[in-house]
Order: C-alpha cells, then structure tokens, then sequence
C-alpha cells in the first residue's frame, strides 16, 4: 500500500498505522514522498555524505503555490489541509533526509486563513545540533520552489526540488569556492521510480525503500511545529509519545 503523504493527520494516527502494521508482516506499506527517489536527490545526498559541500551546516527550502478554492481538500481543516501538511511536509523530510537524523528541536511560525481555518503560510526552523534547517511554505503565495543545502565549504542549489518535470531533464548547481558546475539529470519520471521500487518490495518480499517508521518521524515534528507556533516557543523532540517545550 503506497500512501499519499502525508501518512496521517497527525503522529497519532500515523503510530496507529505502524502498530497495525507490525501484525500484518506481509502487507507493504510506505508514504509515498516521491522527490527521493529523483537522481537529483539521490545525488545530493551522495555529495553531501561525500563531504563534497564541506561540513552541512544549513539547508533553505521553500515551496509555495496559490490556491484560494474553497472546494480544494487542501484547503479543508477536516481533511487535512493546510500549506504545512501539504507541501511543508516535503521541507521537513527533506531536511532529515540529507542531515541523515533527526532535529533535537523546532520552531514555527503559522498563519492562518480566516475563512479555511487552515494554515496557509508558515515558516519552521528545525535545530539539528550541528546544523539547522529552515523553510517557508504557503497556499496563498506566488509559485516557486527551491532548496538550498549549504556547507562549509560548498552549496548544492536544487532548482525544481519537488515537481520535477518528467518531460526534460533537471539541473541542479553545485558551487565550490567561486566556480559554479551545472549538473544535468537525466529525463526521468519520479513517481515511476517510486512505483517500480514499491512493486520490487512487493514481488521479491523485501523491505520497502522508505520504512514506515519515517513517516512517523516526519509526522512527529510536524505536530511538534503546530504547537510550537501555537504556543511561541521551542518544542523539543522527544523520543517519547508526549511533546516536551523549552
């Protein structure tokens, strides 16, 4: 079972799901963050482990586009909408995806819309110890989507993070110093790569690309964000059920 991120309304019912899971071994279940699977992520992050960009200290994401129809499930609080569930989901899987853990701590900052009652801007700052990770998404923004992975002593700036056109190739820009290399993937579809992954782990009874216990995590910091502007302070991560603030 492929879901469409993200894997729940909140952490709740996603270790609901987990546990469910765990009795039924031979059932395949994985959100479906599709941006992974693109070889300009999986080059990414083979340069950032590589230590390529130096030491990670930063990553800058944003992801916005405009949509004020009242019908459209992302913007319906019962159903899940909102900018952070939508699309501010991919920002912090993401960030944990290329720091390669989790954040110890985290900030948001929400506005809502009046009539939706859904978020449709919000900012989040996730504290990873040794680095930070920092992103703005909204429903009532212009469209645009980037994503920065600074280090110390080099950038990788990816340009169509997210939507990445199946029909001609993606470019992402990998600055050292002052030079500036443009590298150019190959045409690829991304959901296709998801999907002949997931179907692999179905026919050969293996273990799906993405485990469900990350989408989890993901769910756990993006409940931890909702409070944390809320209630205008950091919230730590603990690896306990019950949210900590400081």
């Amino acid at each position: 079972m492929l879901c469409e991120k993200p894997i729940g309304l909140n952490a709740i019912e996603a270790e609901e799901l987990l546990e469910a899971a765990k009795n039924h071994p031979e059932l395949k279940i994985m959100e479906a963050f599709m941006y992974r699977y693109h070889p300009q992520w999986q080059r990414a992050k083979q340069m950032v482990t590589g230590g390529e960009i130096g030491k990670l200290k930063t990553i800058e994401s944003f992801f916005s586009y405009y949509n004020v129809d009242p019908s459209d499930i992302r913007n319906i609080a019962e159903t899940g909408g909102g900018a952070l569930l939508d699309i501010g989901c991919y920002s912090i899987s993401l960030s944990r995806f290329i720091f390669g853990t989790e954040p110890r701590r985290v900030f948001g900052v929400m506005e809502y819309d009046e009539e939706f009652k859904v978020d449709c801007f919000t900012t989040g700052i996730l504290d990873f110890g040794h680095g930070t990770s920092t992103f703005t998404c909204s429903t009532q923004l212009t469209p645009f989507q980037r994503v920065d992975i600074i280090g110390t002593r080099g950038r990788i700036e990816i340009e169509i993070p997210f939507n990445a056109p199946a029909d001609k190739p993606c470019r992402i820009w990998y600055q050292k110093e002052s030079k500036i290399e443009k590298i150019t993937l190959k045409v690829c579809n991304q959901y296709t790569i998801q999907g002949d992954l997931f179907s692999l782990a179905v026919l050969y009874d293996t273990e799906v690309p993405t485990p469900l216990e990350d989408a989890v995590a993901n769910m756990k910091i993006i409940d931890r964000l909702i409070l944390s502007a809320t209630k205008g302070i950091w919230v730590l991560i603990p690896r306990s059920s019950s949210p900590e603030v400081h």
